[in-house]
């Protein structure tokens, strides 16, 4: 068998309102709740399983999502519709923008835990050969 990310356990401040952001925005669906944790399943089949933490135990980390050219433009419809900060830059240098890398679109924005999130149309260093 070929290795694969099965999951991966986000820290939250509230379990429920991370995944509830995450729902929303990208348009998918909790699929588990079972003891601690609620689960995000992605269209791969790899779960974000949102743990409840103390928010002084939590260390930001960065996830990065390949959306389609229309999943990108409604959760960034979402993202000023909120008023959440966004940037063009993952040095925060470009509010309120987005960035056409690799030929594609790119935010980066935070989660209400903390967290780095990026949406990205195009994989970096551009669209593979078919």
């Amino acid at each position: 068998m070929a290795v694969q990310l099965n999951h991966t356990i986000v820290h939250a401040r509230d379990n429920r309102e991370s995944a509830a952001f995450f729902t929303e925005l990208l348009g998918v669906g909790v699929t588990a709740e079972w003891g601690p944790f609620i689960a995000v399943e992605l269209a791969n089949g790899v779960t974000l399983d949102f743990a409840t933490i103390p928010a002084d135990r939590i260390t930001p980390q960065h996830y990065a999502f390949l959306v389609s050219e229309e999943e990108f433009d409604a959760a960034y419809e979402k993202i000023t519709a909120r008023g959440t900060e966004h940037w063009a830059d993952p040095h925060m240098k470009q509010p309120g923008q987005i960035n056409r890398n690799d030929g594609g679109k790119g935010v980066y924005f935070t989660d209400p835990a903390g967290h780095y999130l990026e949406l990205i149309t195009v994989p970096y260093g551009g669209r593979p050969e078919r």
